[in-house]
């Protein structure tokens, strides 16, 4: 089984950073696409990033140039970075990976999830 283990959510003032971690267990994780979703109240799972075995990312457009997704294979952690946020990011984050070399953009596409760490960001 892989297991998703997510941390680095807290409490942010608007234009402030934060960094998630995503900690993998598996033995073909370097071999895995994985991706950030998240979830305010009420509303349906988004898409925020993804990134391929092949380091190929790819971003929702209104986390261009705030997020950064990547991936330290040897750790078997990927990371989201996320800088300038707003009140609106504020939701439940979760990664999620999937075998496979191409990048989804669906939660429908994602075969294991984490736990989920809250971010808010307070204005």
């Amino acid at each position: 089984q892989v297991q998703l283990v997510e941390s680095g959510g807290g409490l942010v003032q608007a234009g402030g950073s934060l960094r998630l971690s995503c900690a993998a267990s598996g033995r073909t994780f370097s071999r895995y696409t994985m991706g950030w979703f998240r979830q305010a109240p009420g509303k349906e799972r988004q898409f925020v990033a993804t990134i391929t075995w092949t380091s190929i990312t790819y971003y929702a457009d209104s986390m261009k140039g705030r997020f950064t997704i990547s991936r330290d294979n040897a750790k078997n952690t990927v990371y989201l970075q996320m800088n300038s946020l707003k009140p609106e990011d504020t939701a439940v984050y979760y990664c999620a990976g999937r075998a496979g070399r191409d990048r989804s953009v669906v939660a429908g596409g994602y075969d294991y999830w984490g736990q989920g760490t809250q971010v808010t960001v307070s204005s």
